[in-house]
């Protein structure tokens, strides 16, 4: 039979899976559950009364863990809440080719199914690192299409990614990983317009691609067929999900792209970042008074521009997506962590002041770079002068990784600031860095 777009998919995807994993790509998933790990508890801990409704009202008993809720239940209900909780922060780490987030949505799934099976720590690193590669691949041959159609490819491209990372952990045959390929492809879903009108649930488009991988990969040990090519012709995934579609981002013989990820060091969403470093470098090296500041305008790319330029700011879902607030706050406190995006911060006379001086735009010289670079160029006029500073590539990108001190400190901030002291912290990061081996010990951190 002649191969379809979903069996060559799988079959390099199946390769991989068989391939020992490279010594400096379980260090690069350590570095992810780090990451994870702080941007989860840091939500929870936010978000710690509605979890409480949400296990009171729709939980039942099982061994998975709501992290920094100290409540174990069953699979769906905590891949759901640690997926909302990863997210709500918007600090966790994401893929700029494919123009989503992974972490999220992969290792919550993961998590709570290694947990439900009883699963090794080798077998959840195998299955992390496989549905970071299908996620990504699937993002890359339908973008920037589908995010101009409206779609949140975290949610879509991240429903069939974390389901085949749960295949792979899982040990599937190939039928099975086409079943479960199958049953994840009719599942995936999600809306950018979740992020509209001061609307405070994006992250709810994660915590449903979790619930919905691990339902297509428990039902795909089944085995069942399903269509030939579930993700090409007329009516499959890929054509309804972009007018224009790589599909040799699908099979391409290429370097593991979890070695291309972003990780955040600011809490706000990526497009963002550009823009922010550009101003905290304005600011400091010429001693900016936001007071004496006139007007500042924002030169980004177009994708940057859309859901990402208002300037009323109601509340901290809000202000994680605005590129005028980010600005704003570089120059008022800076610094952009989790702090500055609280209500105090939000409602800051001089930044809500400041806000009104920002103009994003849309320059096509930098939107012809995307996806190569997402770049910002920031000019600041103020009372004394006019400055300007271009970041190509902002701190977390490949090209300029956030180093593994300040990966860990990030992680140490964010678990401080839950209330988790010293040696919690330090024993959840060892048993983070042992896992492989022991994967009980980190179990019994969570």
């Amino acid at each position: 039979m002649e191969q379809t777009i979903a069996s060559r998919y799988v079959d390099v995807l199946w390769d991989l899976a068989r391939q020992d994993l490279p010594e400096d790509i379980i260090e690069e998933v350590k570095k992810c559950l780090i990451d994870y790990m702080g941007c989860t508890y840091m939500g929870a801990s936010l978000l710690f009364e509605e979890n409480s409704k949400v296990l009171d009202l729709s939980s039942h008993a099982g061994s998975c863990s709501v992290l920094g809720m100290d409540r174990k239940t069953d699979v769906y209900t905590a891949g759901m809440l640690n997926g909302f909780d990863a997210h709500v922060m918007e600090l966790d780490d994401g893929h700029r080719f494919g123009m989503l987030h992974l972490g999220a949505v992969i290792i919550s799934a993961l998590l709570a199914v290694c947990q439900d099976r009883g699963l090794s720590g080798k077998e959840f690193l195998r299955g992390i690192v496989i549905g970071y590669e299908a996620t990504i691949r699937l993002a890359m041959a339908i973008q920037p299409g589908h995010k101009r159609k409206g779609f949140h490819a975290t949610a879509t491209c991240g429903t069939i990614g974390a389901a085949i990372g749960i295949a792979a952990a899982l040990h599937y045959d190939k039928k099975q990983w086409m079943t479960v390929l199958t049953g994840a492809a009719t599942s995936s879903a999600g809306l950018l317009k979740l992020m509209d009108d001061a609307s405070l649930m994006k992250p709810y488009n994660i915590s449903q691609a979790v619930v919905s991988a691990i339902s297509a990969a428990y039902f795909g040990i089944s085995g069942w067929n399903g269509p030939e090519d579930v993700l090409g012709g007329e009516r499959g995934f890929l054509k309804l999900m972009a007018n224009e579609v790589d599909e040799a981002s699908l099979f391409k013989a290429d370097d593991y792209e979890i070695r291309k990820i972003y990780r955040k060091p600011y809490a706000a969403c990526r497009h963002a970042h550009a823009p922010i470093e550009a101003t905290l470098d304005l600011r400091n090296r010429y001693s900016i008074d936001p007071e004496s500041v006139i007007g500042i305008v924002v030169q980004t790319y177009d994708l940057a521009v859309k859901g990402h330029d208002h300037q009323q700011i109601p509340n901290s879902a809000s202000a994680r997506m605005s590129i005028p607030y980010a600005v704003a706050a570089a120059l008022c406190f800076n610094e952009v962590g989790y702090e500055q995006y609280d209500d105090a911060h939000i409602n800051d006379r001089q930044l809500q002041d400041l806000i009104g001086k920002i103009r994003v735009k849309a320059d096509p010289e930098l939107s012809a770079l995307v996806p190569k670079q997402r770049a910002a160029i920031v000019t600041i006029e103020t009372k004394q002068g006019s400055w300007c500073s271009r970041v190509d590539h902002p701190l977390g990108e490949p090209e300029n990784p956030m180093s593994a001190t300040q990966l860990e400190q990030k992680y140490q901030s964010l678990l401080k600031a839950t209330g988790r002291d010293e040696r919690y912290r330090r024993e959840l990061l060892d048993s983070i860095y042992n896992i492989e081996t022991d994967m009980n010990g980190f179990i019994s951190k969570l």
